[in-house]
């Protein structure tokens, strides 16, 4: 139940009470802390931005991903057994990054093979928060009177496969992309302002909020390699499966290096209940790892000028 004191905060400043309400649960959930060692956190505070439910990119993401990706009013509609046109006029998205702790990014960096225990806690476990965080800002917005999903937490959730590798039918990367989280990388990997090792999730509600703006140039700008002319081939190097390469990342060979040498290297080593496991080298020992490297670049440029 809301207290009284949140439901009028809501109603006044709504942007600004989801924020708040995301970070609050990062910070104080048991759930955001690693199996192996209490003491450390598996994620730092979060990036949160939102986006118009509406915007013609999701439309995009029909051909960009493919036909069965949902928009968000598909998934408002699937989630309340409604189709789309009874779903209100106005949507919002709501997606958040969740950057990797220094610890985890830190001994993820020595390896060459496969994940660190943390890593590996990370893509597991953290995973598991991810899903309850889902859970909680929908519930949350349920309780102020919205209507509100998490897609991937939803039984219409689907991880197909084609000729070019797994895809869902709600990325969250692509949705991050549209509220203006970042840009994708080589590695098919998303880059922040705080790097690219993290995670991402999202909510769909008709509460209406203020989109953030796409201020990225390109949809790889934040990139090294395609934003300096291929100067920057740092997750090339790391991947253990090669399967990172100037053409990009290959969604086939990547996860059947995991499901081989690099799971046998990692996650069952460290916890016979992980199923899913998470390289994570490209994330890491790299250039876009904390920060934007391509933005960095132009401002040091700019002060040489």
């Amino acid at each position: 139940m809301l207290s009284q004191q949140t439901k009028r905060q809501f109603e006044k400043e709504p942007a600004q009470s989801v924020i708040d309400a995301i970070k609050a649960f990062v910070d104080t959930s048991p759930a955001n802390r690693m199996p192996s060692t209490r003491e450390l956190t598996i994620f730092d505070e979060p990036l949160v931005r939102f986006a118009d439910g509406d915007d013609p990119i999701f439309l995009e993401y029909k051909t960009i991903i493919a036909a069965t990706h949902l928009t968000p009013r598909e998934a408002l509609a699937e989630a309340y057994d409604k189709s789309p046109e009874e779903i209100p006029e106005r949507l919002s998205v709501i997606s958040w990054i969740l950057p990797i702790t220094e610890p985890t990014r830190k001994s993820n960096r020595l390896k060459k093979l496969g994940p660190s225990r943390l890593w590996s806690h990370t893509r597991w476990y953290g995973e598991q928060f991810n899903n309850l965080a889902r859970q909680h800002v929908a519930g949350v917005l349920c309780g102020m009177g919205y209507l509100a999903v998490a897609p991937p937490n939803q039984s219409c959730f689907m991880i197909s496969r084609n000729e070019k590798g797994p895809y869902s039918n709600w990325s969250e990367r692509h949705i991050a992309y549209a509220a203006g989280q970042g840009t994708f990388s080589l590695s098919d990997g998303f880059i922040t302002e705080r790097g690219i090792a993290h995670r991402c999730g999202s909510v769909v509600t008709d509460l209406v909020l203020p989109p953030s703006p796409r201020t990225a140039e390109g949809p790889y700008s934040n990139c090294l390699f395609y934003a300096d002319d291929g100067s920057c081939t740092a997750c090339i190097v790391r991947c253990p499966g090669e399967a990172i390469t100037e053409q990009g990342h290959d969604k086939i060979k990547c996860p059947d290096y995991m499901a081989t040498l690099g799971y046998r290297a990692g996650a069952k080593d460290y916890d016979d209940a992980i199923t899913v496991a998470g390289c994570g080298l490209c994330q890491t020992k790299v250039p876009c790892e904390y920060s934007i490297p391509a933005k960095i670049k132009k401002i040091e440029q700019k002060k040489r000028e």
